[in-house]
């Protein structure tokens, strides 16, 4: 293993983020601090931002240390290929909001997506979303991605010879952010993104070369099957092409349907519940629309959208297939790394410590039975570890046996014993493949350095312009000047960023159930409901401002009792509550109806002329899309 970075690394990687930085400051300089300085040119970028820039920046913002840290491992683990379905049923959600959701928002002028509440339902309406945004992007969102990608930043360092903390990592990432966004606001983030953008794709493109090129020259003996077993004679010839090693290797995980008891992605979740976060992410989102509320037209906001569409069809090919190839080549490695993950051992602990109390008491409560994937306890694990396993099989034998005799269902607890961290899937393929010295680990980590970067300046920017727009100029000092509301969105940006670094850290508490869990779980009380509102809001023009109001509150009331009450995974809860929350709108819409139909009136200057061109991609985006899934079904 690689010990320590080369100086010509240090010199990239201090280079590209100054040249990040600095090109941000540089293209945002003439509207930054200037008297005339308007809530438009700092929030919007002046409402001129061109279809490539909006395109790399809404990539930048999205990609980020989730998908090359937490879909690499999840395709290195069991769920393989089929956690693609983010990133490919997100391209046709992305040419749905291209034509069917950004005309009407740009039609109606708004600078957020709460602010078109208050056109279709009522001020309060806008109210309660703006809060639920505001909540979510700095409570859940913010700090996410800070401690997300925090943990591999440490580790990448760490593994080549630079010790950095935790929570100095966290400081370094926010602060950075921080510096750019507040100085220039959305037009210093469209910048620094296009090259941040460019860079995160080109990483994944290397990446994935050096992947395949090192299972190519890989002895037999020295790979995995995608099931952890050894390659048997015969899997492949001896003079085989690293992609048809790829493929032998990999024929269990190279498929886009789970099991429907699956827990994280069955193949119901394909049908309702995947779109649901989905649609709110890419089209209501405020971090990732007000990008394309500052495009400067219709044409040029829609052509955005779909070149974005187009390179989400990039990303499984760059960021998944590398984390499969890791489990292929350094299984091992990944199995060691989970003896040294701390969020593992103490989960782990956590768990052998409710087993010892549930064996100790005469009648165990529930029947319970206790699981463990295929690496802890093994032949390669510690003497107590197998030792434990032994005990375990032996209670859960009893406990199935009483369960029996007593007709009464088992239940699994609620995590298992894990002995191999797959969320290292990325990190390792670096430390293995990539030397020092030549300046390419310093523009690989600057690039991972970099996408994480902007997703913390995107969700900065988006927090800051929804508590100036939709709470300060509302109710805190209406007819505020101009240049007091940008004010405003610059101290909001320092506030939001000392909590998001301030809390992140705490993320590693094994109560939260990882990064992951702790996302899905909170966005689900609002995601649902926010969807069916803007959904029913576009469909039924006569439902009256009520209707939005019960929909905003029904649902997190209705995903806490799903929580508490069922076992369903929680994408088929979103898409429970999506559904209730459209079937209640409607009766209640049904009683309380407008005398006429909503209008959604012009309220802006731009050009509303859609983009034929833009038209046929999206047509060429769905099909490919398409083909992707029947290929790979």
């Amino acid at each position: 293993m690689v010990s320590s970075i080369g100086v010509l690394d240090v010199i990239v990687f201090v280079l590209f983020l100054c040249a990040v930085v600095g090109v941000g400051m540089i293209k945002s300089r003439r509207i930054a601090g200037g008297s005339d300085e308007s809530t438009s040119d700092y929030f919007l970028a002046g409402r001129g931002l061109t279809w490539w820039l909006i395109g790399f920046s809404l990539i930048a913002a999205n990609i980020s240390a989730e998908q090359f840290v937490g879909m690499s491992g999840q395709a290195a683990d069991y769920l393989g290929l089929a956690i693609a379905s983010y990133e490919w049923m997100a391209a046709v959600v992305l040419v749905v909001v291209a034509f069917f959701f950004l005309p009407y928002f740009l039609r109606t002028g708004i600078f957020t997506i709460p602010q078109f509440l208050e056109y279709r339902y009522n001020s309060l309406c806008r109210t309660l979303m703006a809060a639920m945004m505001m909540f979510i992007l700095v409570c859940v969102s913010l700090v996410a991605v800070i401690y997300a990608g925090a943990i591999p930043m440490c580790e990448l360092f760490r593994v080549y010879g630079v010790n950095v903390s935790l929570t100095t990592c966290c400081w370094a990432m926010g602060i950075m952010a921080a510096i750019y966004v507040a100085f220039g606001g959305l037009k210093a983030c469209a910048w620094a993104d296009l090259i941040q953008g460019s860079a995160l794709i080109l990483c994944g493109i290397i990446v994935t070369y050096l992947a395949f090129k090192a299972l190519g020259l890989a002895p037999v003996e020295s790979l995995t099957m995608s099931d952890g077993s050894s390659v048997a004679a015969g899997t492949f010839a001896d003079n085989a092409s690293s992609f048809s090693k790829f493929l032998a290797l990999n024929k269990s995980k190279l498929h886009m349907a789970l099991p429907a008891s699956d827990k994280i992605l069955p193949y119901t979740a394909l049908i309702v519940g995947l779109w649901i976060p989905n649609f709110y992410y890419w089209g209501l989102n405020q971090f990732i629309m007000q990008r394309v509320l500052g495009s400067a037209s219709l044409r040029e906001g829609q052509k955005g959208v779909i070149f974005a569409a187009f390179l989400k069809l990039l990303i499984p090919f760059i960021v998944v297939f590398p984390g499969i190839i890791s489990f292929n080549l350094y299984k091992d490695s990944m199995v060691e790394s989970a003896s040294k993950a701390p969020a593992i051992q103490e989960s782990n602990k956590k768990i052998l410590a409710s087993f010892e109390a549930a064996k100790a008491s005469p009648a165990p409560e529930g029947f319970v039975v206790y699981t463990y994937d295929s690496y802890w306890g093994s032949a390669s694990d510690t003497a107590e570890n197998q030792q434990a396993k032994v005990a375990i099989d032996e209670y859960n034998t009893k406990v199935k046996a009483d369960a029996a005799a007593k007709n009464v269902e088992v239940t699994e607890h609620g995590k298992k014993l894990v002995g191999i961290y797959t969320d290292s899937a990325f990190s390792t393929l670096l430390s293995k493949l990539v030397s020092p010295g030549n300046g390419l680990l310093g523009f690989l980590l600057a690039a991972l350095l970099g996408a994480i970067v902007s997703s913390i300046a995107a969700i900065l920017n988006a927090a800051s312009t929804i508590f100036t727009m939709d709470i300060y100029d509302k109710y805190i000092q209406k007819n505020a000047s101009q240049k007091t509301l940008v004010k405003v969105g610059r101290i909001c940006i320092g506030v939001f960023v000392v909590i998001g670094c301030f809390v992140a850290p705490f993320i590693a508490n094994p109560k939260f159930g990882g990064v992951f869990t702790f996302i899905q779980e909170f966005q689900g009380y609002v995601t649902p409901g926010i969807l069916a509102i803007f959904v029913y809001g576009l469909l039924n023009r006569r439902g009256a401002g009520i209707t939005g109001v019960i929909g905003l509150l029904l649902n997190p009331i209705m995903y806490f009792l799903l929580a508490q009450l069922t076992e369903i995974a929680f994408l088929d809860r979103m898409a429970v509550c999506f559904v209730t929350d459209l079937v209640v709108m409607f009766v209640v819409g049904m009683v309380k109806r407008l005398p006429a139909p909503v209008e959604f009136k012009s309220n802006t200057n731009l050009d509303l002329t859609p983009s034929r061109g833009a038209q046929f991609a999206g047509g060429l985006v769905i099909v490919l899309t398409a083909i992707f899934y029947i290929f790979f079904w």
